[in-house]
């Protein structure tokens, strides 16, 4: 399509002539794509419910893309976005959320997040309706825009070889990585995220400290022996867990969480600041008031700030929103401040955002 000297927008032919199009010039009517993975979703029911929405709002018919193993969505997210798709749905588990972000981070075009899977802790993180599949859908055409920050790590392995990935809630080296490598896959589709219980107990029981070198942009070297360390971009967890009650989707920093304790107790230590202290306590006034006057203790440090940088001399297991991405030496994250659009449903609240 062209536009005329007169503004009048005109259709073009194999052969470059142009002609008015049939409306009296008018623009055609925008188009969505749906991104879903097929064995997390009901196929039949969320291509006929996007298909009517769609006709509702006037829309073009939508375009559908179903993942494989081969592809997590990224691939079919660009061919969505190539085909003209002014909007893209994305239904599937947070690997599946993850993939379709990296492919639209700073397209500037919208994402709809339809809620499925064992976690999607982006749509819980943006307190959108988990169970009403249809609301969020139709909140593709009739909703409101929220921009939310985008995660990248750029992963170097112990060959030199390296890969720079997307994460929008958040990524890991250490004992979370492995944890997820040693979650069984089949009992996790039966279990959901509860599952991962199970790959805790089998990767504690040979989890080792390990020292890294890490640094915040602007701030001073430091060196620490840890279990784990976790740059988050939310930090809501599955059943009510907090395990940064400060993190913000939309804040442009990225929140530090280093995991060190030294035995059994500090385990236990943990536990209470992520179970106890942030998911309860500090829901009350008079919780705030018991944590501000109690000791401080050194199993679990928080820390904020646009990046990081991680180097190890041991290569340790990576996971990105849940996904394992092998073993690394490095890992150099960064944060795309309002990288991705989303669609949120109309009026929704976004003060605790």
């Amino acid at each position: 399509m062209v536009s005329s000297g007169d503004g009048e927008v005109r259709r073009v032919d194999a052969d470059g002539q142009t002609e008015p199009m049939a409306g009296g010039g008018e623009k055609p009517s925008p188009k969505a794509a749906l991104v879903y993975n097929p064995i997390k979703v009901d196929a039949a029911s969320l291509r006929s419910t996007v298909q009517r929405l769609s006709q509702q709002a006037g829309w073009q018919e939508p375009l559908f893309y179903e993942t494989t193993i081969d592809d997590l969505g990224a691939e079919v997210t660009r061919q969505a976005l190539q085909a003209g798709a002014d909007a893209v749905l994305v239904a599937g588990g947070d690997g599946t959320v993850r993939a379709v972000t990296e492919a639209m981070s700073g397209t500037g075009i919208p994402l709809t997040i339809v809620p499925s899977g064992t976690g999607n802790l982006l749509a819980r993180n943006l307190l959108l309706p988990l169970t009403d599949s249809e609301a969020m859908i139709r909140a593709t055409f009739d909703g409101d825009r929220l921009a939310v920050d985008v995660g990248f790590a750029a992963i170097r392995r112990q060959d030199g070889t390296s890969e720079e990935r997307a994460f929008v809630v958040m990524g890991g080296m250490g004992l979370d990585a492995a944890m997820i490598a040693n979650t069984n896959g089949d009992l996790k589709k039966r279990v959901g995220w509860i599952a991962y219980v199970d790959g805790a107990a089998r990767s504690l029981a040979t989890a080792k400290p390990f020292r890294i070198a890490y640094q915040i942009p602007e701030r001073r070297l430091h060196s620490a022996r840890v279990q784990s360390i976790l740059i988050a971009n939310c930090g809501s967890l599955p059943a009510g867990l907090e395990l940064i009650p400060e993190a913000s989707v939309a804040d442009g920093e990225l929140d530090v969480v280093i995991f060190q304790p030294k035995n059994a107790l500090g385990w236990v230590l943990v536990w209470r600041r992520v179970a106890w202290d942030n998911s309860f306590l500090r829901r009350f006034r008079a919780g705030r008031r018991v944590l501000s006057l109690r000791t401080k203790d050194n199993s679990v440090l928080y820390s904020r700030g646009d990046g990081i940088d991680i180097a190890t001399q041991d290569p340790q297991p990576v996971q990105l929103d849940g996904d394992e991405f092998g073993q690394a030496v490095r890992m150099r994250c960064r944060i795309v401040p309002g990288g991705l659009v989303t669609m949120i449903p109309k009026n929704h609240d976004t003060s605790r955002l």
